[in-house]
């Protein structure tokens, strides 16, 4: 059996496979070890992950893709997952890689994330050859769930959207201007608590300034991060919730921008399963 994982900020999909078919899929908290140590990873996993899996003394391969692995973090993550799940060949990877192999197989292609955080790379059929640094939230990360938020509670508490919409929305989730300036300078993880703001954006694209606001986002994303990699003749690809959902704004941003985008997945892993058979 093989094990197959896409980590993002926020959580971290796991499926088994047995002869290229699915035995199992699991959902555990995001597993960042950037911001995790040993310690953390290993009880997330005992704790969340090897409960509910069928068997797991018969995996023989396991290939993780998360968010915050870089090149000095490769082995370290191997090395914590192969401690803790007791097997002998287990590869990380950036997920950035992960949503190449998912979306392109071995065809070349801009691998685009759009999640809590956003990233994009170049990939040649088999590895990223080039890649503008997302830079996280506060420098970078255009077009991301945290952006999105950050823009979104930023025009609503300056009364650069409708007034109406505030007290909406304060009404709505129980918040107020001091709650929302607590969670994001003062609570851990504000990246997490902006995202979780898209629910309500989603439900009113409708309003001309959300729509002006998302899609101005959007463009960003490819101003500020594909423009540099030349290639304007790929295909644009898409993993992640914010990418799907916002599916429409996204492709009228491409659009104006002068790229053309294919296939947009909520999630990676059924790509890369048939990547790893």
């Amino acid at each position: 059996m093989i094990l197959i994982a896409d980590s993002g900020s926020t959580k971290t999909d796991w499926c088994v496979a047995r002869d290229g078919h699915e035995v199992a899929r699991v959902t555990t908290q995001g597993i960042n070890p950037f911001f995790l140590s040993d310690d953390d990873i290993a009880a997330i996993v005992r704790g969340e992950l090897l409960p509910a899996l069928p068997a797991a003394d018969g995996l023989q391969d396991v290939f993780f893709y998360g968010a915050g692995i870089r090149e000095e973090m490769r082995e370290r993550m191997s090395r914590v997952l192969g401690n803790t799940l007791g097997v002998g060949h287990v590869e990380a990877d950036s997920d950035l890689l992960g949503a190449a192999r998912a979306l392109f197989g071995h065809e070349e292609g801009i691998a685009c994330i759009l999640g809590t955080g956003s990233n994009s790379g170049l990939y040649d059929g088999s590895r990223i050859v080039r890649n503008t640094p997302p830079l996280g939230f506060i420098l970078g990360d255009e077009g991301s769930g945290a952006v999105l938020g950050k823009q979104f509670l930023g025009a609503l508490c300056k009364g650069l959207l409708p007034p109406a919409l505030l007290d909406d929305f304060l009404s709505s989730t129980g918040l107020t201007v001091g709650g929302i300036i607590q969670a994001v300078y003062r609570e851990p993880l504000p990246n997490r608590f902006l995202a979780g703001t898209t629910r309500y954006i989603h439900a009113h694209l409708h309003v001309p300034e959300v729509r002006d606001l998302v899609t101005g986002s959007f463009r960003d994303f490819f101003r500020r991060n594909l423009v540099q990699y030349g290639r304007s003749d790929l295909e644009v690809c898409f993993v992640g919730s914010i990418a799907h959902y916002f599916s429409a704004p996204l492709r009228e941003a491409a659009a104006l921008e002068g790229f053309r985008v294919g296939r947009i997945v909520q999630r990676p892993l059924e790509g890369l399963l048939a990547y790893h058979q």
